[in-house]
């Protein structure tokens, strides 16, 4: 459906670089990265909201920076809770956003408030951060969207709504129609619901895959102080040490060929634990 393809932005301090992923209908896709990874410039880019410097991205076949105003209509989007017009209630706020959307459904949007329990009649800052994320999805899936872009949207969320929130991706894609794209540094919630993942590091696409075999192409190893050689350093993607002993990342592969002759513990990772060593990765 969507297709992010060598996108690039500079800045002083920071640079996005050849940045490609797509989005298949149907599934979830988390976008994974520590704070700072490049998560928001790509969205940012990807919407033309930010200018890449090079690249591409391709909705339903055709350049979306290209035809904006077309395909603005049929993407939702979400970069943070809402926050324009504090002073002004969510019904003033919300009806002159649905004038931008030819599809706008206003039975749709009743719908998500009455789920969310938002009052339209609060002014946008009598509500919570957790509420306004919940607004903010609330009207990016209320004009039709085929495609959901999603920054953060759990950060502010307490688990029950977290949970109800990832219940209710799952069931925007569930038609087969439409994909959905949240990034997030919370990784547990994408262990729960997605289907794909996009590591984003420094910068950079590390790994994109599907979720299970992303994590089954890694393993977690473990082993005693005497285990951990300069060799078996430079074999593992990152790696923590201590008194007793050391754990790391390593590709599964590996344990056939260079790992294999070390006596290690091996065990299935989770994707904070391939997070936190690849962030590892760099620090080395």
């Amino acid at each position: 459906m969507l297709a992010v393809d060598r996108l690039s932005k500079t800045y002083p301090a920071f640079t996005l670089q050849d940045v490609s992923f797509e989005l298949p209908a149907g599934f979830i896709t988390g976008f994974i990265g520590v704070n700072g990874a490049g998560k928001t410039t790509t969205l940012k880019s990807i919407m033309n909201i930010v200018r890449p410097d090079a690249g591409t991205v391709t909705f339903q076949g055709q350049d979306l920076h290209a035809h904006e105003a077309e395909a603005k209509q049929r993407i939702g989007y979400m970069l943070g809770p809402i926050d324009v017009y504090p002073k002004q209630t969510v019904r003033k706020v919300v009806d002159v956003y649905r004038r931008f959307y030819h599809q706008w459904n206003n039975d749709t949007f009743a719908g998500y408030l009455n789920r969310f329990r938002i009052d339209d009649r609060k002014k946008i800052s009598e509500l919570s951060t957790g509420m306004r994320v919940k607004l903010g999805i609330a009207m990016a899936l209320s004009h039709g969207a085929e495609v959901i872009l999603l920054d953060e949207p759990t950060s502010g969320l307490d688990p029950v709504a977290r949970d109800e929130l990832l219940t209710l991706l799952g069931e925007v894609v569930d038609d087969g129609q439409r994909s959905v794209l949240f990034s997030t540094h919370i990784t547990s919630d994408l262990d729960k619901s997605a289907d794909y993942v996009v590591f984003i590091r420094d910068g950079r696409i590390v790994a994109s895959d599907t979720k299970d075999d992303l994590l089954a192409g890694h393993v977690l190893v473990q082993g005693g102080s005497a285990d951990l050689t300069d060799d078996l350093r430079r074999q593992l993607i990152g790696h923590k040490a201590n008194a007793f002993g050391f754990s790391g990342l390593a590709r599964r592969e590996d344990l056939d060929g260079p790992l294999a002759d070390h006596q290690l513990q091996v065990a299935r990772p989770d994707l904070e634990s391939l997070m936190l060593f690849y962030d590892l990765e760099v620090a080395k």
